[in-house]
């Protein structure tokens, strides 16, 4: 049953903004979701006076002095004093966790249309202070010391992978993830938002050198998104408006699923709750992984962009390689998966990590998307974890 049919009503978006993503010394946390905010509105040709509610997609984790950015938004406008607004925190997943919130509220009947932000700052606070931040992402590693930070818990996640399935095909696991990793980098090139945009070629991002050490073995910083600064926006609405820029996009389905915490799971490769939270989008939106034409996929690390070939059923378990040695997950592949370059090219301000990805979708299905741009697409998936697969968030989009 789809979600239309199960609620019976629509859940569009019907506009969007994002800002580039990188270090953006020029701008603030404020400045950032002002722009976005104000950008998803004009396009969604709705006036401020006329959102219901807001939702703002932070992680934090005390990398800022400001932690309570609930009301930056209403700053855009005098119209929207009074209009709730909410923080939503759930680690790496904040993002999306603020865009089923807002889902949530227009099919419970208390807003027709929602604005959500999500937006984050993270350069200004130093690699040290943010590693300690991301750590807390984490209950069993929170404020302990490490030089590799959340780097090292992926790390392990890959340490068990290639001991419990080794090579494919007779390819390594390191040559797997390099190639995952240049994949990403090339389609970064096409994205005008994207933090890293260079084609760093597959040589590169398999091999070591000092341009590309070691992070966490078996990790290089060609496997780890950067540290960035960034917003992205978008508006929920059950009905569209002739004043819009472009055609809506359909949420057909979402899944939202929490696993158990790393050192509570008997198989540290499984990632179930990931798995869970596909398997409930895909029956809500009464489609499977073949009806998909893209996704766009958490790869906070290289590693997880390999699992979740797995977790949503593109491959067996520890057949995840196949999808990027046997090219089903290029650009002109059977799913192209991070056509943005995924946060591995594109960034990962960690709020706003979630909606970015929905917005990202959002152009491709309504052929916005430039340069990025596929032929046509029709539906797809946005994946968004937090943790190492703890919060799990997935939506199916459709072109309407």
């Amino acid at each position: 049953m789809s979600l239309r049919e199960q609620f019976g009503k629509d859940v569009l978006i019907t506009g969007w903004g994002h800002s580039r993503f990188g270090k953006l010394t020029e701008e603030t946390l404020e400045s950032l979701i002002l722009q976005v905010a104000g950008e998803a509105l004009a396009h969604a040709g709705l006036e401020p006076g006329e959102i219901d509610e807001v939702y703002v997609g932070q992680f934090n984790a005390g990398m800022m002095p400001l932690a309570f950015p609930s009301s930056l938004a209403l700053q855009l406008s005098p119209d929207l004093l009074g209009v709730p607004a909410t923080r939503v925190e759930n680690a790496c997943a904040s993002g999306s966790a603020a865009v089923q919130q807002g889902v949530k509220a227009l099919l419970a009947g208390t807003a027709r249309n929602v604005l959500v932000v999500g937006a984050e700052m993270m350069t200004p606070a130093g690699a040290e202070k943010v590693g300690a931040a991301l750590l807390g992402a984490d209950y069993d590693m929170a404020g302990q010391a490490s030089s590799a930070g959340f780097t090292a818990l992926f790390a392990e996640v890959a340490k068990h992978y290639e001991k419990r399935y080794g090579p494919v095909a007779g390819i390594s696991l390191s040559d797997t993830l390099g190639s995952i990793a240049a994949k990403n980098h090339r389609n970064g090139v096409d994205n005008p938002y994207a933090q890293l945009r260079k084609d760093l070629g597959v040589e590169f991002c398999r091999t070591g050198s000092d341009k590309n050490p070691m992070v966490a073995d078996p990790l290089r910083r060609t496997d780890c998104s950067p540290v960035s600064d960034g917003a992205a926006a978008v508006v929920l609405s059950l009905a569209p408006r002739s004043g819009a820029a472009t055609s809506p996009v359909r949420l057909a389905g979402f899944g939202h699923a929490n696993d158990f915490l790393p050192a509570e799971r008997r198989d540290p490769t499984a990632f179930v709750g990931t798995r869970l939270s596909w398997e409930r989008a895909f029956a809500m939106a009464g489609v499977g992984l073949a009806d998909l034409d893209f996704a766009e996929v958490h790869d906070c690390f290289t590693i997880a962009e390999l699992v979740m070939y797995e977790a949503m059923g593109l491959t067996p378990a520890g057949q995840g390689a196949r999808a990027i040695q046997e090219g089903w997950v290029y650009k002109d592949g059977r799913l192209p998966v991070n056509v943005s370059g995924g946060l591995k090219a594109k960034g990962h301000p960690v709020g706003a990590t979630g909606v970015s990805q929905h917005v990202i979708a959002a152009m491709q299905l309504t052929g916005t998307a430039g340069a990025m741009q596929l032929a046509n697409p029709r539906r797809a998936a946005v994946q968004n974890m937090g943790g190492v697969g703890i919060a799990n968030y997935v939506s199916i989009l459709e072109a309407v």
